[in-house]
C-alpha cells in the first residue's frame, strides 16, 4: 500500500455495491417471471443468469467487507416497479440500473487507486464485467442488422 485509504468510506461504498447487486438479483428475477411470448425461454434464461451473476457479485462485495473487519448490510438497494414488462422496457430499465451500479464501482476505484491493490483490482474487474454487460444489453436493444450503438435519445 502506497497510502492509506479511508476504510470506513470504502466499506460504506462496498455496502452500497452489495445492496445494488442484491437489488439486481430481485429485479432480474422479477423480470424473468414477467416475460411471455415465443421468445420467452432464451430471454428468461438470460435474465436468470443475470440474477445469478448479481448474487455472485453481492457475495464478492460482502466478502471484502468482512475481510476489512466490518459488517455487511442487510439492506437491498432501491427497487422500482414500473409495471412495464415488454422486453424493450425491461432492457431499458436494466441498462439504467447497470449504469448506476457501474458508477459505484468507478467511485470505489477512484477511492482506492494506488492505495489498495486488492480493492483496486476488484473494482477494475467489476468495471470490466459491468461494461461488458452494458454492451450486451446495448446490442440487445438494437434492431436486427443495426451495427451502431443503441441510443435512447
Amino acid at each position: 500500500m502506497n497510502q492509506q485509504f479511508d476504510k470506513q468510506a470504502a466499506v460504506a461504498l462496498l455496502n452500497q455495491i452489495l445492496e445494488a447487486e442484491l437489488a439486481g438479483v430481485v429485479r432480474y428475477t422479477h423480470y424473468s417471471l414477467m416475460v411471455f411470448g415465443y421468445s420467452r425461454i432464451p430471454i428468461v434464461s438470460w435474465l436468470r443468469s443475470q440474477a445469478s451473476e448479481g448474487l455472485a457479485h453481492a457475495h464478492e462485495a460482502g466478502e471484502l467487507i468482512t475481510h476489512l473487519g466490518e459488517h455487511p448490510s442487510l439492506k437491498i438497494g432501491p427497487l422500482l416497479e414500473t409495471q412495464q414488462h415488454e422486453i424493450n422496457d425491461i432492457l431499458l430499465e436494466s441498462l439504467e440500473a447497470e449504469k448506476r451500479g457501474l458508477e459505484l464501482y468507478y467511485q470505489l476505484l477512484a477511492m482506492v487507486k494506488d492505495k489498495s491493490v486488492l480493492l483496486e483490482e476488484y473494482a477494475r474487474k467489476m468495471i470490466a464485467a459491468e461494461e461488458m454487460h452494458l454492451g450486451e444489453v446495448n446490442k440487445m436493444l438494437r434492431k436486427p442488422g443495426e451495427v451502431h450503438e443503441f441510443s435512447a435519445a
